[in-house]
């Protein structure tokens, strides 16, 4: 209710006092933009880090697995193998007690099926040593690459911890000016400033006159409009960019 109370009352206000009170969240706005701006990329590069870090992770995992996986084919073959190979003995045993050239040549035909399977065997366990190998290989590169970005994720997060540590206190305050200060401000004209702020690169929605031009985009102002504006008794946008343009001593009316 207090909040609802606050916004009836910044109907009421006069079209100075209005002006004073965006032009103080401008203020405030362009410090707390000035604090982020001492952070630089420093964010972006954390996060940056942080989500190649998890990359990185997620890629050892996955070779790991693939590893695993790799190192069952080639216990499956190794079996595949002994199996031939005690195959091959009992045809070969068999042989030896054959009763006709038929039967020998049915278990020769075995036999060397098996021994292909043997072949096969080896091929692959030779081709899936190869992969564990170039993945082992691929492992140890990812780790290496991981542990040099989590030491400069370290560095970077120090260096945003400290600016953000210096930084806090000053940028709590302001928080708190600034809420108090949106309070005051009709909704329209609340969201007038932020529309206007989101659309100009400076982020610069409420400006003063310098030197008979737009503090925003340096356009000049005709002589009339800055005695319009100079009187403080009604909101008028630059005819160039849109920013609402204050007197600069609007302050101290």
């Amino acid at each position: 209710m207090a909040k609802t109370d606050t916004k009836i009352e910044s109907a009421n206000l006069s079209v100075t006092d209005k002006l004073k009170s965006l032009y103080k969240l401008q203020l405030i706005d362009s410090e707390i933009d000035r604090i982020k701006i001492m952070r630089g990329e420093l964010p972006l590069e954390v996060q940056d880090l942080e989500d190649e870090i998890a990359g990185l992770e997620t890629r050892v995992s996955n070779f790991d697995t693939e590893t695993g996986n790799l190192e069952k084919q080639i216990s499956l073959r190794e079996n595949a193998k002994t199996e031939a190979q005690a195959l091959i003995k009992k045809y070969t045993d068999q042989q030896n007690n054959v009763r006709n050239n038929r039967e020998f040549d049915s278990l020769s035909k075995e036999i060397e099926f098996q021994s292909l399977e043997m072949e096969l065997c080896d091929k692959k366990i030779k081709e899936h040593k190869a992969e564990i190998e170039l993945k082992t290989q691929q492992i140890e590169e990812s780790k290496i690459k991981l542990e040099e970005r989590k030491k400069d994720l370290e560095v970077k997060k120090a260096e945003l911890d400290s600016i953000i540590s210096e930084t806090r206190i000053d940028e709590e305050k302001l928080n708190k000016e600034r809420e108090t200060i949106a309070t005051t401000i009709e909704s329209r004209l609340l969201y007038a400033y932020s529309r206007i702020r989101n659309n100009v690169i400076n982020k610069l929605a409420i400006v003063s006159i310098e030197r008979d031009a737009c503090g925003g985009c340096f356009n000049k102002i005709p002589p009339q409009r800055q005695l319009d504006i100079k009187s403080s008794r009604k909101i008028i946008p630059c005819e160039y960019c849109g920013r609402i343009l204050v007197d600069p001593d609007i302050l101290e009316k």
